[in-house]
């Protein structure tokens, strides 16, 4: 899950003085931080350290990440005027990001590395509200007040997310994550007639490699996110893996869903939580293990180690107790 190094006294020293934006454009800072968790933990694979407002950034959108508050936007979009006066994104623009990629695969060796980006949706809420948001509510009646507007500003931000996501595997990565992170304030009708077909668009030009798909509080949608084109639906802490595994058909593999803030309970605690993640988890063909959010920057990094070790451990036998094999 992203987000994995910040908890790391290393990380912290890195990013010193760093604005987060500027970090993300810097090659050598981008690798590294990829790479902290990974040497920390021994997890299996590695999530590129980015943001998903780079691509904006990068096509010369007006946005800060301030601390404390998240993503600002300098000039809300409010009409179909200032959704045609997004600028274009150049692949070129973003050639940093390949850099940064390859940079990171020469440490990696055979661990795979995976690329993400924002979804249309949750790009359009920062654009349309200026910031986060808890009830998206300027975003929910800019799309059905204006859709016409909200279709082509859609379609600008999945071609900036298409133009992200391609540039990573262009460059090596292996698999991508997009992430849809406030679609869970919307209802399936509404997902499915306006948001749907642009994250499909987004997840189509990268068929080349595996998808994830994730949204938080998307427990009603995970069927609907599946049909956008994604290999793997990500699943928050809210929706049992097994319970997720039969909305989805039982076809389609699953990530998550350990809750985040479990990671300061006690280990004894913790441990019973991983191993019910696991079980439930082996309800569906095929189950990547991470958490149901990302990591909270106060988490102790010897419990995320002492989670890996369980799952290396552990994870098999428990995978086959509850019925499945390495054969299915």
């Amino acid at each position: 899950m992203r987000q994995a190094g910040r908890s790391l006294p290393e990380y912290r020293r890195l990013r010193a003085g760093t604005a987060m934006l500027d970090s993300c454009f810097d090659p050598e800072m981008v690798a590294e931080v990829t790479l902290q968790p990974v040497r920390c933990h021994q997890v299996d694979a590695a999530i590129l350290f980015s943001d998903i407002m780079v691509p904006l950034k990068a096509a010369g959108v007006g946005v800060d990440i301030v601390a404390g508050t998240g993503p600002v936007i300098e000039h809300p979009v409010r009409d179909l005027d200032d959704v045609r006066a997004l600028p274009d994104l150049d692949p070129a623009q973003l050639s940093m990001i390949g850099d940064a990629v390859r940079l990171t695969l020469a440490e990696l060796g055979e661990r795979p590395l995976i690329g993400f980006a924002g979804a249309p949706f949750t790009l359009a809420s920062y654009l349309i509200e200026g910031g986060p948001s808890r009830e998206h509510a300027k975003t929910k009646a800019f799309m059905v007040g204006q859709p016409d507007a909200w279709n082509e500003l859609c379609a600008r931000l999945g071609e900036y997310s298409a133009t992200f996501l391609r540039a990573q595997v262009d460059a090596g990565a292996v698999a991508v994550q997009l992430f849809d992170s406030w679609a869970g304030s919307l209802s399936e009708a509404d997902y499915r007639e306006s948001v749907l077909p642009h994250s499909r668009a987004v997840l189509a030009s990268v068929s080349d490699v595996p998808r994830i798909h994730f949204g938080v509080g998307t427990g009603e949608l995970l069927v609907a996110m599946r049909d956008a084109g994604a290999d793997v639906v990500g699943v928050d802490w809210r929706t049992p893996l097994d319970v997720a595994a039969r909305r989805v058909g039982g076809m389609t593999a699953l990530q998550g869903n350990l809750d985040p803030a479990l990671l300061s309970a006690p280990w004894p605690e913790l441990a019973r939580r991983v191993r019910r993640v696991i079980r439930e988890g082996a309800a569906a063909p095929g189950h990547i293990f991470t958490l149901g959010h990302g990591v909270p920057a106060t988490t102790d990094p010897d419990v995320l180690t002492r989670i890996v070790d369980l799952i290396h451990t552990e994870a098999p036998d428990l995978r086959a107790a509850a019925g499945w094999s390495q054969d299915n």
